[in-house]
């Protein structure tokens, strides 16, 4: 079950339309719907205020959507995911698109390791561009040097939260690729 679908199940049994909805939180009716579609990937605020109108607590939607668990997953698999997830310490994205589009079909859930992976290193090679014009200023290789030890420290955390079948988030990752897949 989705975010989206979830608010939709209580909203009605609320007995509540969307225009309802949208009105008693100032939330605009189009945002509701495209939440209650999957369209957007709602704002913490926006969460909160949908959960104290629908009268549950917000903690029942941050568990609804956890990434998929590897428990589920042979050892064979396990291997390819945490593959996938290992190689964003060296943000080489080749690895990473020949096992997705390798084992798409093969493995379920391979979408969602692959595209936050993905994502993370997109975000992380921008980050690094950014501070090239930084480095006559000596601040640029102080950001480059802290960048590679966040990069190497959050790669490792992830590959072994995803061995070991657990939630995993990539910090400061921006979303350029969505998982609509």
């Amino acid at each position: 079950m989705t975010i989206g679908q979830f608010i939709k199940e209580k909203r009605t049994q609320k007995g509540m339309t969307q225009e309802e909805l949208a009105e008693k939180t100032a939330i605009s009716i189009r945002t509701i719907q495209r939440i209650e579609k999957g369209e957007v990937d709602p704002r913490t605020f926006t969460l909160q205020t949908i959960a104290s109108v629908l009268e549950f607590p917000y903690d029942d939607l941050v568990n609804i959507e956890k990434p998929d668990l590897l428990e589920n997953y042979s050892s064979n698999d396990s291997v390819w995911i945490a593959t996938i997830h290992f190689t964003s310490l060296f943000l080489l994205l080749l690895p990473q698109l020949i096992i997705w589009i390798w084992k798409k079909d093969k493995i379920n859930g391979i979408n969602n390791h692959a595209i936050s992976s993905i994502n993370f290193q997109l975000s992380m090679i921008g980050y690094l561009l950014l501070c090239i014009p930084l480095v006559p200023l000596i601040i640029g290789i102080v950001l480059m040097v802290l960048l590679g030890i966040y990069i190497s420290v959050i790669s490792i955390v992830v590959t072994i939260k995803a061995i070991d079948g657990k939630p995993y988030k990539y910090f400061l990752s921006i979303k350029f690729i969505k998982n609509n897949i």
